[in-house]
C-alpha cells in the first residue's frame, strides 16, 4: 500500500487501555506529520472518514462494527487493535500496534476486501451488515413464523426463535453459536441459519453472492426485530418483509502481510486436536 498521508482515530474509552493506546498511536502519527481526526464516538457521521487514507480503530470488535459502514462507502481500510477479548476483527495487540504502527503508516500491510450484506425493511432505507442480519421476535425470545424466498422461490417456512443471515467473515459470531458452519472469508455466500427451530431438520442454507433473498413476517400480531451487526432498530409488522442480499460495496480490512486467517481460527477458538502447537 502507498504510505499514509491522512489517517483517521476511532477510540472506545471504555475499554481498558484504549484511550492511552490512543494518545500514543496519534502522537507516532503527528510526528511524521500525517493529517489527524480521532473521535471517541461509537458511530461515525455520515462522510466522517472523507478523505483519509486509513482510519485506526482501538478496542474490540463491536467498536470496529460500529465504523464499516462509513469505512465500506468511503473505501477507507481499516486497522483494528484489539482492546477487547476475541477480537477476530481487530487482528493487532496493542503491543504489536506499539511496535508495527510507525511500518503500518508507511504502507506495510495489505488490505482485505470483505463482502457484506445489504438489507432493507419494508422497502425503507437500506442498511449495510459486515457480520450478520437477524430476525427475531422484538420482545422476547419466543417462536416465530417467518416465510424465506430466494430469488422469488419459495424456500420454506420456519418456526423458530428467528433466523440469522451472515456474511462468511461473520460466520464465526452468532452463526457459530446457533450451531451454524464456519465459512473461508473468501467465499462469498450467505449463510442462513435458523435459532432453535421447531423442526429438527431445519438446518443452515448457503446461499450463492447473487441470490436476492425475501422475508416475510408471518406472525400474527408481533413485531419481529431486525438486527444488523448488533445493533437492532429496525421493526417489521405482521405482513410486512424484509430484502436481504449481497451488498454492492465490501470492506476494506486492514491485515499484517502473511496474515492466515486458519492461525487466527487456531487461537481465537482454542483449536488443538492433540497436534503440538505451532507458532
Amino acid at each position: 500500500m502507498k504510505p499514509v498521508r491522512s489517517i483517521a482515530f476511532v477510540i472506545n474509552s471504555e475499554k481498558a487501555g484504549a484511550a492511552g493506546l490512543g494518545r500514543e498511536l496519534v502522537a507516532v502519527a503527528r510526528a511524521r506529520g500525517l493529517r489527524v481526526r480521532q473521535t471517541t464516538r461509537p458511530k461515525l457521521p455520515r462522510g466522517y472518514l472523507r478523505g483519509c487514507d486509513a482510519c485506526c480503530v482501538i478496542g474490540g470488535d463491536g467498536t470496529l462494527l460500529g465504523v464499516v459502514r462509513e469505512s465500506a462507502i468511503a473505501r477507507v481500510p481499516l486497522i483494528g487493535v484489539n482492546c477487547g477479548s476475541l477480537g477476530f476483527l481487530t487482528p493487532f495487540s496493542p503491543a504489536e500496534a506499539r511496535s508495527e504502527f510507525d511500518d503500518l503508516l508507511q504502507g506495510g500491510f495489505l488490505v482485505d476486501y470483505r463482502a457484506m450484506l445489504e438489507c432493507r425493511v419494508a422497502g425503507r432505507g437500506s442498511s449495510l451488515a459486515l457480520n450478520d442480519i437477524l430476525i427475531k421476535d422484538e420482545v422476547a425470545s419466543g417462536l416465530v413464523h417467518i416465510e424465506v424466498f430466494a430469488d422469488g422461490e419459495l424456500v420454506t417456512d420456519y418456526l423458530s426463535d428467528g433466523l440469522i443471515f451472515a456474511t462468511a467473515t461473520g460466520s464465526t459470531a452468532y452463526n457459530l453459536s446457533a450451531g451454524g458452519p464456519i465459512v473461508h472469508p473468501k467465499a462469498d455466500v450467505i449463510a442462513m441459519t435458523p435459532i432453535c427451530p421447531h423442526t429438527l431438520s431445519n438446518r443452515t442454507i448457503m446461499f450463492r453472492d447473487t441470490v436476492k433473498l425475501r422475508v416475510f413476517n408471518r406472525s400474527l400480531g408481533t413485531r419481529l426485530l431486525v438486527g444488523v451487526d448488533g445493533h437492532g432498530d429496525l421493526k417489521v409488522m405482521a405482513g410486512e418483509s424484509v430484502d436481504i442480499s449481497m451488498a454492492r460495496v465490501r470492506l476494506p480490512l486492514a491485515q499484517r502481510p502473511g496474515y492466515s486467517h486458519f492461525a487466527v481460527l487456531r487461537s481465537k477458538l482454542k483449536w488443538s486436536g492433540g497436534v503440538a502447537e505451532r507458532k
